[in-house]
């Protein structure tokens, strides 16, 4: 049975087979705002699991912001709600927040072949055409969506923005990589997928060849000209949540140096948007390590710009 509030969007009997269109499989209650959805892809032919946060106030339509994971994909302890506030911080907030669980190391693309390790990986096509429209009617959405993430998914939320430029009207991206033409961008994409254990060649084909030049969102920036953006990275260097946490120094001059880099990204592109006169909003510090108390303030920071492109 659905969960209160959520509307059956289930095939109902005469329509397309329930094997060749995405629908909800099942929803069940977390709590009186949580739910967990299961939501069945035909790309990927499997169910996919979301965590949705339900708007303060579900009496009338209400936006999405689609909350991405990180190279984990959720299915680790490195998640939104294991590790930052946002259960508390949406509390009074009336937006759907969905946050996929799946998708670990897959950089939320579509793969051109299927991988020995990962699978089959239709993220593009899950996240961009299957899954919105179901959503909109289980959730009684508004229509007006937003996408955020951090770390892989930071570049990948980019990407699908430019991908789909008329779902989202808002994009956020903390400490992640759009890059995928240069060598210092694939590295990072390279080394994010053999973690994993996929072999990267299966995503987009040989290491900077055509589909790696096309998944380059600076060189497809034009396509997020009118949405609200913005992209945040720190410099590597400690910073406040280095100093109150006493990481381990290892740890940290691994996480300083991953997020040097991702610095780098964003400083080109933000010369790219800036050449194009695009409009973002950047906080792009010189201190900040690869870690979520960073993304944690980022999602904050970057709450009233989605919430008044969406109406959260």
């Amino acid at each position: 049975m659905p969960a209160a509030g959520v509307a059956n969007a289930e095939p109902a009997s005469g329509d397309i087979s329930r094997s060749t269109a995405a629908h909800v499989d099942r929803v069940d209650s977390v709590t009186d705002r949580e739910l967990t959805m299961h939501v069945y892809s035909p790309a990927m032919d499997r169910t996919v699991r979301l965590d949705v946060i339900r708007p303060a106030d579900a009496s009338g339509p209400r936006p999405v912001l689609y909350l991405l994971n990180g190279a984990g994909g959720g299915e680790d302890a490195a998640t939104w709600q294991q590790q930052t506030d946002v259960r508390e911080f949406f509390d009074d907030k009336d937006v759907n927040v969905v946050i996929p669980v799946g998708g670990a190391y897959s950089y939320y693309t579509d793969w051109q072949q299927d991988d020995q390790v990962l699978g089959r990986q239709r993220w593009t096509t899950f996240l961009t055409e299957e899954l919105p429209p179901v959503l909109d009617q289980a959730l009684g959405t508004s229509g007006r969506n937003a996408i955020a993430g951090m770390s892989m998914s930071g570049g990948s939320a980019l990407a699908l923005a430019a991908d789909a430029p008329d779902l989202y009207q808002a994009v956020a991206a903390y400490s992640g990589c759009a890059q995928t033409s240069s060598e210092p961008g694939q590295n990072y994409v390279e080394l994010v997928v053999h973690l994993g254990g996929g072999d990267v060649e299966n995503m987009w084909g040989p290491v900077g060849g055509p589909e790696w030049i096309a998944r380059d969102v600076t060189l497809n920036a034009e396509k997020l000209r009118g949405k609200a953006l913005y992209i945040s990275s720190g410099g590597g260097l400690p910073g406040p949540h280095e100093f109150s946490s006493a990481p381990n120094p290892v740890d940290y001059a691994v996480l300083g140096t991953i997020e040097a880099a991702v610095s780098q990204c964003n400083e080109r592109l933000r010369n790219t948007l800036d050449g194009l006169g695009i409009e973002a909003t950047y906080d792009l510090r010189p201190d900040g390590t690869h870690s979520w108390g960073y993304w944690q303030d980022a999602l904050h920071d970057s709450w009233p710009m989605i919430a008044a492109a969406i109406g959260g």
